[in-house]
């Protein structure tokens, strides 16, 4: 009985029913477009700065979603390093990670050249210097071993096979497929989709398969955008923030979750991709209008003689953004982010309104009294 996508014979013929996807395709088309008229109404080091923050988000989440957790400092350190920032801590930077912020970077300005073999095993050894992942040793910039790559998950005497791969003598066959498929193929939140998708299907290497799907999806959305630099958006912090979605949208069209119909019927996964790409677009204007409002805010009070535990508050809220304060700013607040006394917090306050960066909130009083940060 066929039981993986991979095994039907119309396989990789993928199919989609483009009247659910229309909705989304056109949201997500106006978002980028938004994003795009947002970056020319912005200064250069604005910009750069969303970039490094983008960049920062997408290898710390991309190595979560499989487990990892990076040290962010050295992420921070390899990111201002590529950028030519001053700041940049030399000693900071681990290889490992600098490698992964190179592939990223590689994948979001070099869209237009051609993904082949060699620039993949090119990734895959810089994910895996040393040949090894943890304590296991690994092909690296090479396909996977013969032995049977599956998914596996539940406790020691009853795992579950999420998902079987190709075997490895079908991977030199299913690669050239996909690449030549790849290159040929306009770049469209469509490529995207499947892009993603018959990469993981495939399961070329020992490890690492899961960032470097994540890379190439980056390098489609990077051509559509035609971007020559790093994108100013992070789907790989969307993913990790709700993994179960992942894995169950993969769950139901890889194989594991049996369909009676066309197997090789994509929608859902396509559905569940772009939603995923229309949120982190959504979470990108977000945060650049948190930037768009901080810098005029500053560009409106920096003349003012405010002090150091001032400036700490307002920074606080203007990074977090206004409308995901929750509860507005109150005294007590005030105390716990600055470590201040009671006394101290109340001149502060009051000078804060009379600069007139701040306000008191409509319907607050005695106890209850909170304040906004206002232009």
């Amino acid at each position: 009985m066929k039981r993986w996508i991979w095994q039907y014979e119309n396989y990789p013929n993928f199919t989609y029913q483009l009247e659910k996807l229309e909705h989304l395709l056109q949201k997500i088309s106006m978002e980028q477009g938004y994003l795009l008229a947002f970056t020319q109404t912005m200064s250069q080091d604005t910009i750069l700065q969303r970039q490094c923050d983008a960049l920062l988000n997408e290898t710390l989440s991309t190595s979560a979603i499989e487990g990892e957790i990076l040290n962010r400092d050295s992420v921070k350190a390899s990111i201002a390093k590529k950028f030519g920032l001053r700041e940049c801590d030399d000693k900071k930077i681990i290889d490992s990670t600098d490698n992964l912020v190179s592939i990223l970077i590689d994948a979001n300005t070099n869209y237009d050249k051609a993904l082949t073999l060699e620039r993949l095993f090119g990734w895959h050894n810089a994910l895996f210097p040393k040949g090894y992942s943890g304590l296991r040793k690994i092909h690296t910039a090479s396909f996977r071993g013969e032995e049977t790559m599956q998914i596996v998950g539940g406790h020691i005497g009853r795992e579950i096979v999420y998902y079987e791969a190709p075997p490895r003598d079908r991977l030199k066959q299913e690669m050239q497929r996909f690449l030549e498929w790849f290159n040929r193929e306009k770049p469209s939140l469509i490529k995207a989709c499947i892009a993603h998708l018959w990469f993981v299907i495939i399961h070329p290497f020992d490890d690492g398969n899961g960032r470097i799907t994540r890379a190439i999806t980056d390098l489609v959305l990077s051509n559509i955008e035609n971007s020559k630099i790093s994108r100013l958006y992070s789907m790989s912090s969307t993913i990790n923030e709700n993994k179960k979605a992942y894995y169950t949208a993969l769950e139901n069209t890889t194989g594991y979750v049996h369909k009676d119909e066309n197997p090789l019927d994509i929608t859902l996964w396509c559905e569940w991709f772009l939603n995923t790409l229309y949120q982190a677009l959504l979470d990108a204007k977000g945060k650049l209008n948190h930037i768009v409002f901080k810098t005029k805010f500053w560009d409106k009070h920096r003349e003012q003689p405010l002090n150091a535990r001032q400036i700490k508050v307002l920074n606080f809220i203007l990074d977090i953004g206004i409308e995901n304060f929750k509860g507005n700013l109150s005294k007590k607040k005030y105390m716990s982010i600055t470590g201040t006394t009671s006394t101290t917090a109340s001149r502060d306050i009051a000078e804060l309104i009379e600069f007139g960066c701040i306000k008191q909130m409509e319907g607050t009083a005695g106890r209850n009294v909170s304040y906004i940060v206002t232009l």
